[in-house]
């Protein structure tokens, strides 16, 4: 796009003419946060707001999320947290695109061994290849009892990984999960 100086001009006017005007109405001691206020309430007034926790790290900021007829409109913190006040980390506020964005992956993607095009599976059947997978890999290796018979019941032919887009009850019941299949590499932010 070509700026012609004229067009310049123009808009550069236009901001100054903005400007001045909001730099009047505060030099007269005239306050725009009613009008933040109230087009803020607007903007969720017919929402029902759930308390919720954020999802990402382990600190576990208050959430509220603000829903209208079962469709989320709003997430912001929750200013009645004893330790976020409200307030959100750059991540944490952008929880709201965690749910709406439209590039979020919907579908399970699979490409069989040696193929060179992917496969659209349904949820169900990718779960249950998971699991089929885990158990076979798991009975091939599971070492009950060492050589000197010490038992330890492992197998290390499995390793779990966790993390920040994971909360960390998720990962407490997945450490749980591998821990009971005999699983020993574990990482995830939670530190559990």
């Amino acid at each position: 796009m070509d700026l012609t100086r004229r067009d310049f001009l123009k808009a550069s006017s236009g901001a100054a003419l903005t400007g001045t005007a909001l730099g009047t109405l505060a030099a007269v001691g005239g306050s725009l946060a009613p009008t933040v206020a109230r087009a803020q309430a607007l903007r969720i007034k017919h929402a029902k707001a759930t308390p919720s926790v954020c999802p990402y790290c382990s600190v576990g900021c208050a959430t509220l999320v603000h829903t209208v007829e079962g469709k989320i409109v709003n997430i912001e913190g929750d200013p009645r947290s004893p330790h976020n006040e409200g307030t959100l980390c750059p991540k944490g506020a952008a929880i709201y695109q965690l749910h709406v964005n439209p590039n979020r992956p919907t579908k399970v993607l699979h490409r069989a061994p040696g193929a060179t095009e992917w496969e659209v599976w349904d949820l169900e059947r990718a779960v249950s290849r998971v699991a089929e997978l885990v158990k076979k890999t798991r009975d091939e290796t599971f070492v009950e009892r060492l050589e000197n018979g010490k038992l330890v019941n492992v197998t290390t032919a499995i390793f779990s990984l966790g993390g920040a887009t994971l909360d960390c009850e998720w990962n407490h019941v997945q450490q749980k999960l591998m821990r009971g299949l005999g699983v020993v590499a574990i990482e995830n932010q939670a530190r559990i």
